[in-house]
């Protein structure tokens, strides 16, 4: 499978299922939901109380999974989805990565004033099912193989090009393979047609979200 494919799906969605392995019932997978965003290297980023019980899970056992389904789809079994198989680590976040968190989940801001902590998710390997007989698996080495867009190159862009914009879009995010935005305060996800060469390129097509 082109991660490509999973990089879209991952970005489309903002909300998860997260399987951590429980501790108060070892062998049983305890499932709950977050909201997450994307760092530089398309690794989910959440964070999340460390009274939760999914918290202590995963200081206790770093291995988990995440669920995702391709939003406003209401037939599950035919609907894009995804399954990912990593680790998860427990991280201080830089400001750049912090900045990023709040502008896809601004609400975050009152959690970090509390006693929530930053986790990162390591994809070990992806379960994609893209539609009729478009499904495979994406390994280690192909997800650590994806360009990286530095952060404060994507916050140098993400200023020029929101000072060109209407009022009407406000942009999250941006990638060499598309970019995250709110237009007239609903979330979506613009993928470029192809993945992008340079930041000069990812610019020009930020302008042209207008």
């Amino acid at each position: 499978m082109k991660p490509d494919l999973a990089i879209s799906l991952l970005h489309q969605c903002r909300h998860a299922t997260l399987a951590t392995q429980s501790q108060h019932d070892p062998g049983y997978p305890y499932a709950s939901a977050i909201q997450y965003c994307c760092d530089e290297h398309h690794h989910p980023v959440f964070v999340a109380s460390a009274l939760a019980e999914h918290s202590k899970n995963l200081l206790a056992d770093p291995r988990i999974s995440l669920s995702l389904l391709a939003p406003g789809d209401d037939a599950a079994q035919s609907a894009s989805r995804m399954t990912i198989l990593g680790d998860a680590e427990c991280f201080e976040a830089p400001d750049a990565l912090r900045q990023r968190l709040l502008r896809y989940i601004p609400e975050a801001e009152e959690w970090l004033a509390l006693d929530f902590m930053f986790f990162r998710l390591r994809p070990k390997r992806l379960r994609l099912i893209a539609g009729l007989g478009r499904m495979g698996w994406i390994d280690q080495s192909a997800w650590r193989a994806l360009p990286a867009l530095v952060p404060d190159v994507e916050s140098a862009l993400l200023e020029e090009a929101q000072a060109a914009l209407p009022a009407s879009i406000r942009l999250l995010g941006c990638d060499y393979f598309g970019a995250d935005l709110l237009e007239d305060g609903r979330y979506r996800r613009a993928d470029w047609e192809a993945a992008s060469k340079a930041p000069a390129q990812i610019r020009d097509r930020l302008l042209q979200l207008a």
